[in-house]
């Protein structure tokens, strides 16, 4: 059994004391529909009791590690989890930095660099008898010089660190190497026609805005023009508002009292001055706080113009290209101009440069292998999906050469083009081939095709999943009578390729001239009244055509950017927009706030007779306001206990057990459940408890139908996947009655979704079209391209080389276009039926 990781009587969660085998040392994939314990099997449980016995064996405590429910795990390896999330914020961290490829670049550059001499204009060519390997004393070389030989200029020579804008040898002083400057948004941050008390300083609130006001009042007082903070800001007097604005510190304030010092507890800071300090502290990002964001105007640095550098540093080129040039390329265009340099440079060059010009490449083409090639080097690290993320670090992990060791991967294909999943089945095979175990939680039927074991996890979602119901090979999983893939699978091999196109309204949205970013398209029309898909290879331009030129000329007033013209607006009543991004950072926003369920629930279990006897009102049945909550936890239900230098571990609250409520609150019951039995319910569980509550269950019976039931209702929305958070808000909008044309834009909707759950959510938008609506989804799923009214084709690559419209028209059009990737993948899954 050394070949296989053997896992017995696995509760965690859902998982129903499930007993398997998992081949080592091949490639597996782990399916089954949304929620039914693909994660928990691989993440909560094998991810968890790997960490904890690795750090067993090294004789490190494992206390911060809980035991998964789980008899036992044996046959384990060392583990790397790959999951969709992107652990680095930092505005300074790029995609050039986050892989090292831009430390290459910049080494290059300080061994290859030919200057320009700012007093004479000549040519400094690179000083090889002065240039040595890489070393870390060259990140810190300053104060070292060279000769111009055209005016025998002094200059100081520049090493690597002068190419980095995270130094202050390189970065612009301007902008402190950050590429854009802020200045504060005044508009968004005072309301002159309230008071400060009435919110009428955005960035104070809560506790905080308490503590200023009284700080605010006391300084007043100290100074003897009193402050009253229920008079409207456009009231104030001029010393009120330089206090407010700037601070008793501030230039402003000290022309009213230059001689005299504020006591302790009477020193204002100032709203602006405060503002800018959180905002240096996070180094620009988002002003200290992400709400803080809103309250700056940001800009391209005057000085480097986004470049980052110092201008100095951006007049060295190699090959005719600046840094500034080549980060801005694309790493298919990196490559070409990598391998171009071999033929240009000297012999001595070569001498010097042979490890890079050998290892850049490689590193190039890995990241290309996993269909990211048209990302660039300057991109921020923030800006990615959680599957560039993913499929970044999958790239580096390529090169470490490890054998042996575990690799857990999370939906590696979100995002992915079919085109581009054959390039990163490769590099999961690649890796596999190295003498290590992949295991891949996925719903891609290529990545099942190319998989070595298939494990389906079902049959359902939440208490209806957690058991394996099928494994093998897919002709194996087309056996079983549970497998829900293999009956998705049996199904489309007899579907009937025909398929019935509406012809939508007649009416059209036609952009003339879009050209935005790397778009470049004449003409491209929107046929209103159809399910359209835009479809394209990872980076081609689909959303910046749909969500930057598309929505953004739809919303605004003015004339449409990012193109010439934009016509048939005024056929379309209203506009939704339904985008990949988080639902909120806030712990104590679940599923049942977030959709308003929550409210409903709160006023009927207030309006039971038990509630009234007890002069108990909606408010005791919110875990956020005090009254029926439990204070011990402030209604979360847990408790965070500082674990120094580890993640904050959070354990269940001693004094409500995890419930939220008093027990006062806890004893009013409806249909037998408490207001915590009913969040502790999944959505699909609420179903025959909430059927009656017809303000309620049309809303529960449109979340199960997106294949959502899984989900409970107390659920924090910090734990949603941009797909389920997508689909959240899908169910709410269509629960709402409106008579007005909408226009719906969706962000690849079938994100998370397995194949069976991606033909109802195609019912639900047909459900769309027909009320009278008009639908457009950038998508990859050839599901659900398939099924589409009209299909627009941007293309035909990524980066610099997409940006073009290849083709439009119905599926069985496309098809035919050779030049489409998109329609190439579509001739067979509509000739065959898969």
């Amino acid at each position: 059994m050394r070949d296989s990781i053997m896992i017995k009587g696995a509760r965690e969660n859902n998982l129903k004391n499930i007993s398997l085998s998992i081949p080592k040392y091949k490639l597996v994939v782990l399916t089954g529909p949304s929620g039914s314990g693909k994660s928990t099997l691989a993440m909560d449980t094998l991810q968890r009791e790997c960490q904890r016995q690795y750090m067993e064996s090294m004789g490190l405590t494992s206390d911060s590690i809980s035991k998964p429910k789980v008899e036992s795990i044996t046959g384990l390896s060392p583990s790397i989890s790959v999951g969709q999330h992107i652990t680095n914020r930092n505005p300074r961290s790029t995609v050039g930095t986050g892989t090292d490829i831009y430390t290459y670049v910049r080494f290059i550059f300080s061994r290859l660099g030919e200057r320009i001499c700012p007093s004479c204009s000549g040519t400094i060519s690179p000083t090889w008898e002065a240039a040595g390997h890489l070393t870390e004393e060259d990140e810190y070389m300053s104060h070292q010089t060279i000769n111009c030989p055209h005016c025998n200029a002094v200059l100081e020579k520049l090493g690597m660190s002068h190419f980095s804008f995270n130094k202050p040898e390189g970065a612009c002083e301007a902008c402190s190497g950050l590429g854009h400057v802020a200045s504060i948004n005044e508009a968004a941050v005072f309301n002159p026609e309230l008071s400060v008390r009435d919110g009428g300083v955005a960035s104070l609130n809560g506790v905080h805005r308490d503590i200023q006001i009284r700080i605010l009042v006391a300084a007043g007082k100290h100074f003897g023009f009193g402050f009253d903070p229920d008079r409207p800001l456009k009231e104030l007097g001029e010393i009120e508002r330089d206090l407010l604005y700037y601070g008793v510190d501030s230039e402003e304030f000290k022309q009213h009292y230059p001689n005299i010092k504020p006591i302790q507890g009477t020193k204002f800071e100032g709203v602006i001055p405060g503002l800018w300090r959180r905002y240096k502290e996070k180094e620009g990002e988002g002003g200290g706080t992400e709400k803080d964001g809103r309250f700056f105007h940001q800009q391209k640095c005057p000085e480097c113009q986004g470049a980052r550098l110092k201008k100095e540093v951006l007049s060295v080129s190699v090959a005719d290209a600046s840094i500034s040039d080549v980060t801005n390329w694309s790493f298919s265009k990196v490559l070409e101009w990598t391998v171009g340099l071999q033929e240009v440079i000297s012999p001595e060059a070569h001498h010097l440069l042979d490890p890079i010009l050998h290892d850049l490449p490689t590193k190039l083409k890995r990241i290309m292998d996993v269909g990211l090639g048209y990302l660039s080097m300057d991109r921020q690290t923030v800006t990615l999906s959680g599957g560039e993320a993913q499929r970044l670090r999958l790239a580096s992990l390529l090169g470490s050469g490890l054998t042996g060791v575990l690799y857990i991967l999370d939906e590696p294909t979100t995002g992915l083009h079919p085109k581009d999943t054959i390039g990163l089945i490769r590099v999961l095979q690649e890796l596999r081939d190295l003498g290590n175990t992949i295991l891949v939680i996925e719903h891609d039927i290529e990545m099942m095709r190319a998989a070595n074991h298939v494990i389906d996890i079902g049959p359902g979602a939440g208490l209806n999943g957690g058991m394996v119901v099928g494994e093998g090979s897919l002709e194996d999983l087309m056996t079983s009578e549970l497998s829900v893939t293999g009956a998705y699978l049996r199904n489309e091999s007899v579907a009937s390729p025909t398929y019935n196109r509406r012809a939508g309204t007649g009416q059209h949205l036609v952009i003339r001239g879009a050209h935005l970013r790397n778009i470049d398209i004449p003409v491209v029309s929107f046929p209103l009244g159809t399910l359209i898909s835009v479809t394209g290879v990872s980076g081609s331009g689909k959303s910046t055509l749909v969500f930057d030129i598309l929505a953004q000329g739809m919303e605004s007033d003015q004339k449409p950017s990012g193109c010439e013209e934009m016509t048939g607006m005024e056929h379309v009543g209203d506009i939704v927009i339904f985008d990949q991004t988080p639902m909120g950072r806030m712990q104590r926003s679940n599923v049942a706030t977030y959709t308003d369920v929550f409210t409903h629930l709160r006023q009927l279990f207030a309006g039971l007779p038990d509630a009234k006897a007890r002069k108990l009102t909606a408010k005791h049945f919110s875990f956020n306001t005090p009254g029926g909550r439990c204070e011990t936890c402030q209604g979360l239900g847990v408790l965070s206990v500082d674990m120094n230098f580890l993640p904050d571990l959070e354990v269940t609250c001693h004094d409500c057990k995890g419930r939220r409520f008093m027990d006062e609150v806890l004893q009013v019951q409806y249909e037998g459940f408490s207001i915590s039995d009913v969040l502790n319910m999944s959505v699909a569980e609420s179903l025959p408890v909430l059927k009656s509550q017809t303000k309620i269950a049309d809303l529960v019976e449109m979340l199960c139908e997106v294949g959502l039931g899984y989900l409970q209702w107390g659920q924090s929305v910090k734990t949603l996947s941009g797909g389920e958070g997508q689909r959240i808000r899908l169910a709410k909008e269509l629960s709402k009655k409106t008579k007005k044309h909408t226009l719906y834009l969706l962000d690849e909707p079938t994100t998370g979704l397995h194949p069976s759950d991606i033909k109802q959510l195609h019912i639900l938008l047909d459900k769309l079209v027909e009320s009278g609506n008009t639908v457009v989804v950038v998508e990859h799923s050839l599901e659900l391209i398939r099924e589409s009214d009209w299909v627009i084709d941007i293309g035909p690559e990524g980066g610099a080389e997409g940006g073009e419209l290849v083709a439009e028209g119905t599926p069985e059009q496309v098809a035919e276009v050779r030049d489409s990737h998109t329609g190439q993948f579509l001739k067979r899954i509509l000739a065959e039926g898969l």
